[in-house]
């Protein structure tokens, strides 16, 4: 769901947007350097499973919840956000996060905190992942040490922001029981990633620690399925696992094999791919290169198999806007 505020009179645009705020995270006070000026802001909203995506863009603006809004409204949640454009900083649980950006940081909706976008002439960009207490593989006394506490969008962290990124731009897009896998794996990813940061990662679940190595193995795979020598005996390799563990750990989730799994998002990134108008002047067959299917009547084959339809009829009934009944 989009949002935005920009199609309001400027003289009530700042109240929507304070106002928006509040509804989708918890009640708070909010206010801005600029709320009697322009005030243009938007967002989008994305349930994943157990965990809602919010992304946010806005001017400057401070944020401050009370323990009167803590007891007039609790959602029990973690705000576990992803930053971009103007930095930003938090307060909570005595600790300060210091201006923050292209990082992740926490706060808790149970407890009060201060936020603030500094006014640096441009706006800012959030992602947030709202994360229920009860699902975090984390207890609550424990992860309430991280609240306020900058951390590396790198690693784990690095899949998790590239996880809350994907969710953001292709949820809308996106299969529901896939936003259901999504979603548990972010919850996973984030428990990694606090539990990282205080020095606890071996005390997570043995089924938490397998979810985050299949969630960093199927991020390597999807940043190389250009790469036409991507396979198994790769994946492996890069992830210093035997074939026979790879295997295991992906057949006790999916079922299936890892080359079968390459093969899928290759094709629903060719999917992708032929529904875009400014890639009309690839052939059918280019698109399948360049998601490293370089042998085209393989690439026909394998497309219609899990489509239905050949890539040259779907790229067609998609032009003219025809609606086509593909099979996953």
């Amino acid at each position: 769901m989009e949002i935005s505020n920009a199609h309001l009179p400027a003289a009530v645009r700042f109240e929507f947007w304070a106002d928006l705020v509040s509804d989708q995270l918890a009640r708070m006070r909010v206010t801005s350097p600029i709320a009697s000026r322009d005030f243009v802001a938007h967002a989008s909203l994305t349930q994943a499973g157990p965990v809602r995506l919010a992304w946010f863009r806005s001017p400057p603006a401070h944020l401050s919840r009370t323990w009167a809004d803590v007891r007039a409204d609790d959602p029990s949640m973690y705000q576990l956000m992803f930053v971009t454009g103007a930095p930003l900083w938090i307060e909570q649980h005595r600790q300060d996060s210091g201006l923050v950006h292209g990082a992740l940081t926490m706060f808790d909706m149970s407890e009060p905190f201060r936020g603030e976008v500094p006014d640096r002439g441009h706006d800012t960009e959030v992602i947030i992942a709202q994360i229920p207490h009860d699902v975090l593989p984390l207890p609550v006394d424990r992860a309430r040490r991280a609240l306020a506490v900058p951390m590396a969008a790198s690693g784990v962290g690095g899949v998790l922001a590239d996880l809350m990124t994907s969710i953001r731009v292709h949820g809308v897009d996106s299969d529901p029981r896939e936003l259901e896998r999504m979603g548990w794996m972010a919850v996973d990813l984030a428990g990694a990633v606090i539990a990282r940061q205080l020095d606890a990662y071996g005390q997570l679940p043995v089924q938490t620690r397998q979810d985050v190595i299949r969630a960093r193995i199927l991020s390597f795979i999807d940043a190389n399925l250009a790469d036409p020598r991507l396979g198994p005996a790769t994946v492996a390799g890069f992830h210093n696992l035997s074939l026979r563990a790879l295997h295991t750990l992906f057949r006790q989730q999916d079922g299936g094999t890892v080359a079968a799994l390459i093969r899928r998002r290759r094709l629903e990134r060719c999917r992708e791919d032929l529904t875009n108008p400014r890639l009309d002047a690839l052939p059918v067959a280019a698109i399948g290169a360049r998601w490293g299917m370089g042998h085209p009547q393989g690439f026909s084959r394998a497309f219609r198999m899990m489509f239905g339809v050949a890539p040259g009829e779907y790229r067609r009934a998609s032009r003219i806007g025809k609606h086509l009944r593909t099979e996953r």
